[in-house]
């Protein structure tokens, strides 16, 4: 049975070879500690060093800005709670579509007793600017583009708001990055996260983008490492896979980009034609490789369960009492029912045109195969 084709890449993406072999020296041959004083050591932090030039050079930063984490989750963590340890100020404002690695951590800081201002969201699922800011607010998180309905929000003006209370921006760039162009200064961000496993590296690495002068507390205590904001020892192969992958991602992004927008337009209109009714979620710019779209009248869950073939995902979620409509769609206005007919469909670097012409089939099919008709 042939592999079914991926079109969640917004979940995760495969490590890509050039990647993977840029790391392998480091797992069988370069291994030693880099904090050693020995040769071997300081071949490891020469490659740390590297990678971290490579992280710095994709977002437009300087290398001492990034301090590399475990994941991207980590990265948002240290962001939120760390710059709120350094600060008298008692408030926070973050989008009401944020995923949970900003929403959980300002949520616990409410539960603390920060004061939590959620942002609401348009039908087009961008980010309403508010008149202003509390005065004590001491950080806004926003994310660059949604990871579910791939709606880029309007960062540039609500770091200009955020800085205008004396407050300082944080960006979940998680998942734009290496899909459209991501630069500090353009974003106005003070902190940005970047998640390894969205952009092509492995699993279980991310870096935080620190500007100079932004205060942060450590989240744990250890070692000087990563300049004691992230102590423990370094994953040495997993930082070069970063690197590399950001990288690559430098030298090819408005090609990649051209194309993915090509072959998600294709694919819509490929669905669209055939099916009666169906809406895209979303609006204004989009990540170019995302399309989520509302199929009327079925479940989205159900859809993709009649497409074995074919690996997506709805964006909701479901749980022992049955299916949920996606909190991120709902906020946008959707009314429940017709949310529940959601699905994701992210293309990637590997993604074909016949692939996508197989997946069009296979949904198209599944859709009728459900309503009947």
């Amino acid at each position: 049975m042939s592999e079914p084709i991926y079109l969640d890449h917004n979940a995760t993406t495969p490590v890509l070879p050039e990647v993977f072999e840029a790391m392998r020296p480091w797992f069988v041959e370069r291994w030693a500690n880099p904090s050693s004083s020995h040769p071997a050591g300081q071949l490891a932090r020469q490659a740390i060093d590297t990678a971290r030039g490579q992280v710095a050079a994709l977002i437009g930063a300087h290398p001492d800005e990034i301090v590399f984490t475990g994941t991207g989750t980590e990265a948002s963590n240290l962001a939120i709670r760390g710059h709120f340890g350094t600060t008298h100020r008692s408030a926070i404002a973050i989008s009401a579509v944020e995923h949970p690695a900003t929403a959980q951590p300002a949520r616990l800081l409410e539960r603390e007793g920060a004061t939590l201002t959620v942002l609401p969201v348009d039908g087009a699922g961008r980010t309403v600017l508010p008149s202003g800011l509390r005065a004590d607010t001491a950080i806004v998180s926003v994310m660059h583009a949604n990871n579910e309905t791939g709606v880029v929000q309007p960062i540039a003006e609500l770091a200009a708001l955020a800085h205008s209370a004396g407050a300082q921006m944080h960006v979940d760039a998680a998942q734009s990055l290496g899909k459209i162009a991501v630069d500090v200064d353009a974003l106005g961000a003070d902190l940005l996260t970047l998640a390894g496993h969205k952009l092509y590296a492995p699993k279980g690495i991310g870096a935080l983008y620190i500007r100079r002068g932004v205060a942060i507390e450590p989240l744990i205590r250890g070692a000087g490492h990563e300049r004691g904001l992230r102590p423990g020892t370094e994953n040495v192969p997993a930082i070069v896979g970063l690197g590399a992958a950001c990288a690559l991602a430098q030298a090819d992004l408005h090609a990649l980009s051209g194309r993915l927008l090509a072959q998600r337009e294709a694919l819509w209109g490929a669905l669209s034609t055939a099916i009666a009714g169906l809406v895209i979620n979303g609006g204004g710019e989009r990540l170019p490789n995302t399309l989520n779209i509302r199929f009327p009248g079925v479940s989205g869950n159900a859809l993709l369960a009649a497409c074995p073939g074919l690996a997506a995902s709805t964006g909701s979620a479901c749980d022992a009492h049955g299916e949920s409509a996606s909190a991120v769609i709902m906020a946008m206005g959707v009314a429940p029912e017709a949310a529940l007919g959601s699905v994701r469909l992210s293309l990637g670097r590997h993604t074909t045109n016949v692939e996508l012409e197989r997946s069009a089939q296979m949904l198209v099919a599944a859709w009728r195969g459900l309503r009947g008709s």
